[in-house]
């Protein structure tokens, strides 16, 4: 897999039927390596290991009803009272980030309120806080 833009990580794979899997710590089990997900995993084990949120705090891939249709976000940080402190739109290193994924990230947001929003495709991150009042973002350098 691709280097990305993330501190190095160790983590566990098992190959099967010629297929490649890595172990998934926040749903624990292993899931089909794709570029998104080793993106996602990377975005997972940042958040835990470098900006110190709690792994019981990290959902990964849970539906969420957009109007009539079911989506899937790929990671949500929750606050301690269960609102969403922050969610992520993973995409494979070689998508670009475009309006498009904002649009994206935007729309799951409607429904899930996080305070905070984190674009990346393992290259290049983008992050947000998000100016309820104005209608807008804060684009910032890090996540807090």
């Amino acid at each position: 897999m691709q280097t990305l833009n993330f501190p190095t990580f160790k983590f566990r794979f098992k190959n099967s039927e010629n297929k490649t899997s890595i172990f998934d710590v926040v749903r624990k089990k292993f899931v089909i390596l794709t570029p998104e997900e080793w993106v996602r995993q990377h975005v997972v084990h940042y958040l835990i290991q470098n900006k110190g949120y709690p792994l019981s705090h990290i959902n990964v891939e849970k539906v969420v009803k957009i109007n009539t249709m079911n989506k899937r976000y790929d990671v949500v940080v929750f606050n301690p009272d269960g609102s969403i402190f922050l969610l992520v739109e993973c995409k494979a290193p070689q998508v670009t980030i475009t309006q498009e994924t904002f649009d994206q990230i935007a729309r799951y947001n409607g429904v899930l309120d996080a305070n905070y929003l984190m674009v990346t495709n393992g290259i290049n991150h983008y992050f947000c806080k998000l100016d309820y009042e104005n209608q807008g973002y804060v684009f910032l350098q890090n996540l807090p």
